[in-house]
C-alpha cells in the first residue's frame, strides 16, 4: 500500500524479509518511526494462564509471577515509547486490570474472516478500528451445552464447545498468534495512512 513497513523480532523473518529488524524492539523504538503496532508475547499476561502464578508455578527455575510482572513492565515501556501513533495487540489478559481497560476489542469475522479470536487494542494517537457490519462473517450454529436447546455461534477455528482448534505441536503458540487478514488489511488501510501523513 506504498507504506515503508518494518517487522522487529528476537526471531527470524519467516519469509525471509529485508525489512525485518531481529532484534530487541526497545532498542529501536527512538528511530523516529510514524507508528508502531506491537504484539508483545501473551503468555504470561493471557487470563486463560493466570490461574498457574497464583499456584506457585515455576518457568525455567523462576516463578511465572515474576515473568508476569516482566511482560507487564514491556507492555509499560511499549506504551511510553517516544512514537506518536501506537497500536498494542494482545488477547484479554492482564493489561485491562493492571495498566489499563483497551480502546477496542475486535473479533476477526467482523472483518471477514472465519474465526473468533477476541483481539485488545491499546492506542495512543490512533482512532478506534472502523468495522463495517457487511464485512461480519457468520459463524455455525450449533448447540452448546448439547440437548440445552440454546444455539450459538461458533467459527472455523473453534470446537463446537468453543474451544480453539489448534493442535498441539511445536508451532502451536505461533500458529495462534497470527494476526488474521481481515484484520491487518484495516490496520493498513485505516491507520497506515495516519502514519505516512504524519512522517511527511
Amino acid at each position: 500500500m506504498g507504506i515503508e513497513a518494518w517487522s522487529c523480532d528476537l526471531k527470524p523473518a519467516e519469509d525471509g524479509s529485508e525489512y525485518h529488524i531481529q532484534d530487541d524492539v526497545r532498542h529501536h523504538l527512538h528511530h523516529g518511526w510514524g507508528g508502531v503496532v506491537a504484539h508483545p508475547e501473551c503468555k504470561f499476561m493471557a487470563v486463560s494462564g493466570l490461574h498457574w502464578n497464583k499456584r506457585g508455578a515455576m518457568v525455567d527455575g523462576r516463578p511465572r509471577a515474576e515473568l508476569t510482572e516482566e511482560a507487564l513492565d514491556f507492555v509499560r515501556e511499549l506504551m511510553a515509547a517516544p512514537v506518536p501513533r501506537i497500536a498494542i495487540e494482545n488477547p484479554v489478559s492482564c493489561i485491562s486490570s493492571r495498566i489499563r481497560k483497551p480502546d477496542q476489542i475486535v473479533q476477526p469475522y467482523e472483518f471477514g474472516d472465519d474465526a473468533s479470536k477476541k483481539t485488545c487494542l491499546w492506542l495512543k494517537g490512533l482512532p478506534p478500528l472502523t468495522i463495517d457490519p457487511a464485512q461480519r462473517l457468520a459463524g455455525r450454529m450449533v448447540e452448546w451445552p448439547r440437548g440445552s436447546g440454546r444455539m450459538v455461534e461458533r467459527w472455523a477455528n473453534q470446537t463446537d464447545s468453543g474451544q480453539n482448534r489448534v493442535p498441539p505441536s511445536a508451532n502451536r503458540a505461533t500458529d495462534r498468534s497470527r494476526t488474521y487478514p481481515g484484520i491487518a488489511d484495516a490496520i493498513a488501510r485505516q491507520w497506515g495512512g495516519l502514519a505516512m501523513e504524519l512522517a511527511a
